[in-house]
């Protein structure tokens, strides 16, 4: 059962009504998530430009924005999320093959750059909460840090970092939410990870 209840569409705020019919249009349906978040007046006319800032097209390849989502979903076992970045990745062009490889932990067949992605995400996503400032003032290790330093431009890394930092929010805001699915389930391999 939900966290909160679900905001019926004619209590939905005046100023997010726009913003959230705009995006039925574009998914088809309202999505749970925003549906909760309605119970904010006022928060989702932020949220989804917010999201759709940090998740569009930019400087860092799309294929690594979506593998990387995925990955921060798996991580945070949110099975909602993962329905979402799988339905968004598998949209724009990433294998089920692929995804069903990234739930497997098998990166092999991944471009050295997004093994790289990939790596970089998990210690922003598990290795940061639990490494002290003694041990290292920015919560990575030195030398990944500087491996992503030398292979990723600077308007790449603050897409990349803020994608991730993103998506670890939003996994724990759906984990915790308990929504349910509204766009179908993860490929099989992949909604066995979660």
């Amino acid at each position: 059962m939900a966290l909160v209840p679900l905001v019926a569409r004619e209590q939905i705020d005046a100023d997010d009504l726009p913003l959230i019919q705009a995006g039925e249009e574009s998914f088809g349906k309202l999505l749970n998530t925003w549906l909760a978040i309605a119970n904010s007046p006022g928060m989702f006319a932020t949220y989804l430009p917010f999201v759709r800032a940090v998740t569009g097209p930019g400087e860092l390849d799309p294929r690594v924005k979506e593998l990387t989502a995925v990955y921060v979903s798996l991580l945070n076992h949110c099975r909602y999320t993962t329905s979402h970045r799988c339905y968004s990745a598998l949209a724009k062009g990433v294998s089920e093959a692929d995804l069903e490889r990234l739930a497997a932990g098998d990166f092999a067949s991944f471009s050295g750059r997004e093994q790289l992605a990939l790596r970089f995400t998990r210690a922003l996503t598990v290795d940061h909460a639990v490494t002290g400032r003694d041990e290292s003032v920015t919560g990575v290790d030195p030398e990944l840090l500087a491996q992503v330093r030398d292979s990723f431009e600077p308007p790449e890394l603050v897409e990349f970092v803020m994608s991730v930092g993103l998506w670890n929010a939003l996994t724990r805001f759906h984990r915790v939410m308990d929504l349910d699915l509204d766009l179908g389930e993860p490929p099989t391999a992949v909604d066995a990870a979660v």
